[in-house]
């Protein structure tokens, strides 16, 4: 198997736990614990991924390398010295960063179309295999038509993400076999303009947002009250966190972005309302990277009798994204080399909070992981009886 050549899109905490344990895992210094198909043969190794570059727009890491990110941002420790051939590239922020941090970017206080094609030039000459969208979270609504999307394009009327995405599809068109794996909120794979475009023109879109956390314990704890025919009356869910991430949260626009991908699950699984709080709650700087969560479900037994569920947790944020980061890439390589165009809802559904295409229901993810073992088989089952799929997406 040939590298995969991965272009990462934001060079934060993520994308920083990301390429020092890919590395150590490629040099046996660690265990996969938290890559879900770590000991599944899906015919793309973990070897096989190959960082090329990460794009960033903090002036403080822009022209440095992620040797120096891991090692002296983020005091790191055994970080791999490869990862000081890996250097992190400015790119676009339109103004939807600049109340976090010094701002290096493209665009800023220049010529934005100008921008746009020195971008899509840098990702042209990166020639990614696939691309793994990890930037903050933005808020944004779905374009679904090629053209409202290119017109929007044009007037400077997009978030970074969704720039990002169709110049992904720009060079899609163009030829290149390429993946784009969304995972933050912004609407990608829940966007027809992008998924319609992505399978005209031979390319994959994954997303929306990567599930880690509560959002995939929330989904398994509803369908066990579901299968056991226990009627739930309401859910709270707390988040509170003291990275980055959850800094950029004290947003309003940026908050409900994040609120809607995690309350999705909720009504997908039960198949009827009940009154919910799942959202992002606050940031308190001492809890770092390790977030609190509270979860609080009421629900009704055998003859009205009423029952409660109580859990909290903490939870290192960044690190079980990064695992699922591994396995994204290679599934999206995996799934473009067997002619699976669009987007899978099959990978979504698992990995996602809010899995595309658009409509798409949320699982629990216990059901979701047989569904993506049946996925892996069937790609099996295809190269072995050389048959060629072509698919834009396979949803309930």
């Amino acid at each position: 198997m040939t590298e995969v050549r991965t272009l990462i899109l934001g060079a934060g905490y993520v994308a920083t736990f990301f390429t020092v344990g890919l590395e150590r895992l490629k040099k046996g210094e660690i265990k996969p614990y938290g890559v879900p198909l770590a000991d599944f043969d899906i015919g793309v190794g973990i070897d096989d991924i190959k960082v090329t570059a990460c794009v960033d727009v903090d002036a403080r890491k822009v022209g440095k390398t992620m040797y120096d990110i891991a090692k002296k941002f983020y005091k790191l420790k055994n970080v791999p010295v490869t990862l000081k051939d890996v250097a992190v590239y400015p790119g676009v922020e339109m103004g939807f960063v600049r109340d976090l941090f010094p701002v290096n970017s493209l665009d800023y206080g220049g010529d934005f179309q100008r921008s746009v094609e020195e971008m899509y030039a840098f990702i042209e000459k990166a020639k990614p295999d696939v691309i793994v969208d990890v930037t903050t979270t933005q808020y944004s609504k779905p374009f679904n038509g090629y053209r409202r999307l290119e017109k929007a394009v044009k007037r400077g009327k997009v978030t970074p993400t969704q720039l990002y995405a169709y110049l992904a599809l720009r060079l899609m068109e163009e030829g290149e076999q390429l993946a784009y794996v969304n995972l933050i909120p912004t609407p990608i794979a829940n966007d027809y303009a992008y998924i319609l475009a992505a399978r005209k023109f031979g390319g994959l879109i994954l997303g929306d947002d990567g599930a880690t956390g509560a959002t995939p314990f929330t989904a398994d704890m509803l369908e066990h009250l579901k299968e056991r025919n226990r009627r739930v009356l309401g859910l709270a869910q707390l988040n509170i966190g003291g990275n980055s991430d959850f800094k950029s949260l004290l947003n309003e626009k940026r908050n409900r972005a994040k609120e809607y991908t995690k309350s999705s699950v909720v009504k997908d699984i039960l198949g009827y309302y009940i009154p919910s709080y799942i959202k992002p709650t606050g940031f308190l700087s001492s809890l770092g990277d390790k977030k609190f969560v509270s979860i609080h479900v009421e629900y009704v037994s055998f003859n009205g009798v009423k029952d409660e569920i109580v859990v909290n947790m903490r939870i290192n944020d960044s690190p079980a994204l990064a695992g699922y980061i591994v396995d994204l890439v290679r599934l999206a390589k995996l799934a473009l080399n067997a002619g699976f165009y669009g987007t899978i809802y099959d990978i979504n559904a698992f990995y996602m909070k809010k899995p595309g295409p658009p409509n798409s229901r949320n699982i629990a993810r216990i059901l979701a992981f047989e569904r993506l073992k049946s996925f892996i088989k069937t790609i099996a089952d295809s190269n072995r009886l050389n048959i060629q799929q072509n698919v834009c997406w396979k949803s309930p």
